[in-house]
């Protein structure tokens, strides 16, 4: 007879929680793209019937010395207590000609907070009320994977020919690339100036990091043919392309894009028209380009809420772009039918992680003499990107 002889289990261990599920929650940083300091303390619970009254409190407290920013798709909560509201540009600018603040909160992502801190001078200081509010977009291009690219064109002589644009959504890494090699930045408002410019000076364009804003506006506004361009994967041997599909291009667009634009499709259009009679669409830019195709108006965000504030009462829109700021335009205008283009949900998962709870944590802890998650962008970068910057402001 045989006996079973048992091994007594092991003990349970909880996992260490690693560098990205910290990222994720808000509790860590990570050193390659968030220039920030790690998130010491508690936040306040969202369940918490004060919160308002804790961020007013905290801001009167701070009065002139804080300066709040919030992106058009931040949340309603959150937009309340912002002093100005804009495109991430928009917002930088602002914070520069805001001398006297010594803390500028950007309620948005990185890479904008990055901007306002180039902009700004030594005495302010940038925070960003959670490190993990990224933008995916930014961090499909990468200093080292531009710099391989960069690399390839001059290996195949032709660098010297190519003019880089950047747009305003990328790194401050990036920028200063831009800068180092004679380029300049561009906006979803003036993407085609800048390449009307780049055009004048070299023969090509590298686009980064959103392939659709590049190609929306070499093919649609500037007369260039989708053949024209390529599409440079650096996640492919040689980015996916052959030297003669590098040396013939015009426009070489980095695989990059907008989680939230790169959502809608055709199919959302054709649905949308069928489902409201009558209704004009308009979508961003960064929307793939056969949904630009099939659109009645292309605009920036500025742009929409021009238009929207532009059109007739009664008029049906349906908008395809980011879902807080569609909500906010509808509550504004109820005179107008105004729908999301896509029946899904669509918010900016990562803007929407500058919650009502971080924002009081982070002027709770101004008003307590502590200054949390500063971004700080390095001397030399700052220098490049700002003149990328410049040559944006230079524009004709």
């Amino acid at each position: 007879m045989s006996t079973l002889s048992t091994v007594p289990a092991p003990a349970f261990q909880e996992p260490a929680p690693t560098p990205v599920s910290l990222l994720l929650l808000g509790r860590g940083a990570d050193p390659r793209s968030e220039r920030g300091v790690e998130c010491p303390g508690d936040l306040p619970p969202a369940s918490d019937p004060d919160l308002v009254a804790r961020a007013e409190a905290a801001k009167a407290e701070l009065g002139d010395r804080l300066f709040v920013l919030g992106h058009h798709y931040q949340r309603d909560e959150v937009i309340r207590f912002a002093d100005v509201t804009g495109d991430s540009f928009k917002l930088a600018q602002q914070a520069a000609a805001r001398p006297e603040a010594e803390f500028i909160v950007f309620c948005g992502v990185h890479f904008m907070a990055e901007s306002a801190d180039i902009l700004t001078s030594d005495a302010q200081r940038v925070i960003l009320p959670d490190l993990a509010a990224g933008c995916s977009m930014a961090d499909m291009a990468t200093a080292e994977q531009v710099e391989r690219c960069w690399e390839r064109l001059e290996d195949l002589g032709i660098a010297e020919r190519v003019v880089p644009v950047s747009y305003m959504n990328s790194s401050a890494d990036i920028k200063a690339f831009t800068g180092r090699h004679g380029g300049t930045i561009c906006t979803s408002s003036n993407a085609k100036r800048a390449l009307e410019w780049a055009f004048g000076k070299g023969e090509a364009v590298l686009f980064l990091p959103d392939q659709h804003l590049g190609r929306n506006t070499a093919v649609r506004d500037m007369g260039y043919s989708l053949a024209d361009c390529v599409v440079y994967n650096p996640h492919r041997p040689n980015g996916g392309l052959t030297d003669d599909e590098l040396r013939n291009a015009k426009m070489i667009l980095w695989r990059g894009h907008c989680s939230v634009h790169g959502r809608f499709t055709p199919e959302c259009v054709d649905e949308v028209r069928e489902r409201i009679p009558g209704v004009n669409v308009l979508v961003h830019p960064e929307c793939r380009h056969e949904v630009v195709e099939k659109a009645d108006y292309v605009g920036s965000t500025e742009r929409i809420i021009t238009l929207l504030n532009e059109a007739e009462p009664g008029s049906a829109w349906a908008i395809g772009t980011e879902l807080n700021l569609v909500k906010r335009l509808a509550a504004e205008h109820p005179d107008k039918q105004i729908a999301f283009l896509d029946k899904s949900i669509c918010y900016c998962s990562t803007m929407n992680r500058i919650d009502l709870p971080h924002l009081v944590w982070a002027l709770e802890a101004l008003a307590e003499g502590r200054v949390p998650n500063v971004i700080e962008v390095d001397a030399d970068t700052a220098h490049y990107a700002r003149v990328a910057l410049e040559q944006m402001l230079a524009l004709p």
